[in-house]
């Protein structure tokens, strides 16, 4: 039931809000997330400044951390396959995730920056952020991947998520 709008990386704010969108989607990708700091991370701050509902996976969620103040560090191995285990922090459950990433975001670096964020998620292999969410903006995202298909099924419930959050934004919630 939404209407997608697909733009490049490096569309600028004002490329981005010609099309007053009530909700920014932040797909994965490939690379290093830093060396987005100069088109994507200005975008998506100036999204979280006009109070936009956003939601990222993977690079997103990496971009998303950058936007808050966050950094990010490159993993040793990195996380690649389909058996990674994501454990929601509210609930306790755990999701099998799909990943393909090699950097992650401090959490640390969270704190510092000094935004009401709070990691969400964590991976159980080795620690790593694996979710965040802004306490008081309608923000949040995942380092993994919540695709309908292939492969799990587990966390399909975000895409819902942030229909809502659109939709609540909407209605002047």
């Amino acid at each position: 039931g939404c209407r997608v709008t697909v733009l490049p990386a490096d569309a600028t704010p004002e490329q981005v809000f010609q099309h007053r969108p009530d909700g920014l989607f932040l797909s994965n990708g490939p690379g290093d997330p830093a060396a987005t700091g100069r088109y994507a991370v200005p975008t998506i701050r100036a999204a979280l400044d006009a109070g936009v509902p956003v939601f990222g996976i993977c690079l997103g969620h990496q971009i998303l951390g950058l936007a808050l103040g966050g950094t990010t560090t490159k993993l040793k191995f990195g996380h690649h396959g389909g058996n990674q285990p994501g454990k929601d922090l509210a609930t306790g459950k755990v999701a099998i995730c799909a990943e393909n990433h090699g950097y992650a975001v401090d959490a640390e670096s969270l704190r510092a920056a000094g935004e009401a964020v709070e990691v969400t998620h964590v991976n159980l292999n080795d620690g790593t952020v694996e979710g965040l969410a802004h306490a008081e903006r309608p923000i949040f995202s995942v380092q993994y991947h919540p695709e309908a298909s292939p492969g799990p099924h587990d966390a399909g419930y975000f895409f819902g998520r942030f229909r809502d959050l659109v939709q609540r934004k909407k209605r002047g919630e």
